[in-house]
């Protein structure tokens, strides 16, 4: 018999791959930062760099391939809005300070130390996304797109999770499709007060 929820992670990959490309596209094209958090895009790169040693120690081998594309994409991402000015000491200490800590807990404890952390490491992610998207009353320069994506993506990791009976993924999946929902949900009622966009993806509606 197929195990169809065993392919989750293939349908993550198909979400991931071009996950930040709706973004990295939107800020090319008009350089515009204004609800766009540096320390999200910064966290993102590194916490999908730490999933990386997660799934390689788990041997979940199809998860590398979208952690590995978010690390890369997001660090891109991170590379652009730094030299748009938006990098600031203080998260830029605090991140890492967290960076330390994963590398402490895989090097300590493995697998079991990198998957504690990395449980929490998602809301740590979002957090300054969506404090800078309800704090900015026109968050003009976010997109749809993405978020989108990263829904598509944590609803499949949360499948994933339940399948394989990991609490960590379930908590990563379960906390990602309600980031994701609550950025979309800001992004939708915004745009009601400003001129739509239909240019931000091409390829994707917003």
């Amino acid at each position: 018999m197929i195990d169809v929820l065993g392919y989750a992670p293939i349908a993550a990959t198909a979400f991931a791959v071009p996950q930040f490309l709706p973004q990295i596209l939107k800020l090319r094209a008009t350089h515009d930062t204004v609800g766009v958090s540096w320390s999200w895009a910064t966290l993102t790169s590194l916490n999908n760099a730490a999933w990386i040693a997660y799934f390689a120690l788990a041997r979940y081998w199809t998860a590398l391939v979208p952690s590995s594309s978010a690390t890369l994409l997001a660090g891109t991402l991170a590379t652009m809005l730094t030299f748009r000015g938006q990098a600031k000491l203080r998260p830029s200490v605090l991140i890492s300070t967290w960076a330390a800590m994963l590398i402490t807990a895989g090097g300590v404890a493995g697998r079991s130390g990198l998957g504690t952390l990395l449980t929490a490491a998602f809301i740590l992610q979002v957090a300054p996304s969506l404090w800078t998207a309800y704090g900015t009353a026109r968050p003009t320069g976010i997109s749809s797109g993405t978020w989108i994506l990263v829904l598509g993506e944590l609803s499949c990791w949360m499948i994933f999770g339940l399948h394989e009976s990991d609490p960590r993924l379930i908590t990563l999946g379960v906390t990602g499709v309600t980031a994701s929902a609550l950025m979309l949900a800001r992004i939708h009622r915004t745009s009601k007060e400003q001129p739509a966009a239909g240019w931000e993806l091409g390829w994707l509606p917003c």
